[in-house]
């Protein structure tokens, strides 16, 4: 499970391996059920992900997958994509000195109480998103291929809207939508072999 991206977390990554295993052997000590999701260790409460932990190129880190919530009184988390990541908190560490069992049980057991209040970032509502004109000629000359795109959920929909609407030279835009139009025809959505 290397990475060689500076963002992509590795659990097995032998420049860290004391610290993971430390980081490890601490989370076990709490309430949480461990499970494997994305290729990794997730601890949830209740079938709700409450935190992982992982090495990265420069440093290892735990993250509380509703951190947003937490108070963070000892100032220790970082959104790690700001103006993307909505609840997602690191707690990056550069040392095997930094971990701090007591803190990170602190930190642990309010992820759990906000897990039992069910405390969650309420989503975005749908934002209008301008249909290409590539997209809309398509879907106007075409039954069978309106047919289906009207049959995708809002949110698929949206997905392959902004594809298109990513591309900047027509030439991408007419390649991007001949790609889409048999995945939109089987009623499958841009994203789905990643969910």
């Amino acid at each position: 499970m290397e990475s060689n991206s500076a963002n992509t977390p590795v659990q097995s990554n032998d420049r860290w391996s004391k610290e993971l295993d430390l980081l490890a052997s601490i989370i076990l000590k709490a309430p949480l059920e461990k499970t494997i999701k994305w290729g990794a260790e997730v601890f949830t409460y209740n079938g709700k992900n409450v935190l992982s932990y992982g090495g990265f190129k420069h440093y290892f880190a735990l993250w509380f997958y509703n951190g947003v919530f937490l108070t963070d009184k000892h100032k220790v988390l970082v959104n790690a994509q700001e103006g993307i990541t909505k609840s997602l908190r690191q707690w990056r560490f550069y040392s095997i000195a930094e971990i701090d069992e007591r803190l990170i049980f602190e930190y642990i057991n309010e992820a759990i109480e906000i897990e039992k209040k069910g405390l969650k970032i309420k989503p975005e509502r749908n934002k209008p998103v301008d249909i290409p004109e590539l997209l809309a000629d398509a879907l106007t000359h075409k039954d069978d291929f309106q047919y289906a795109f009207n049959k995708l959920t809002l949110g698929k929909q949206k997905e392959y809207i902004e594809y298109l609407n990513e591309a900047k030279q027509e030439a991408t835009k007419l390649k991007r939508l001949e790609k889409i139009k048999p995945m939109i025809l089987k009623g499958i959505g841009l994203n789905d072999k990643y969910k």
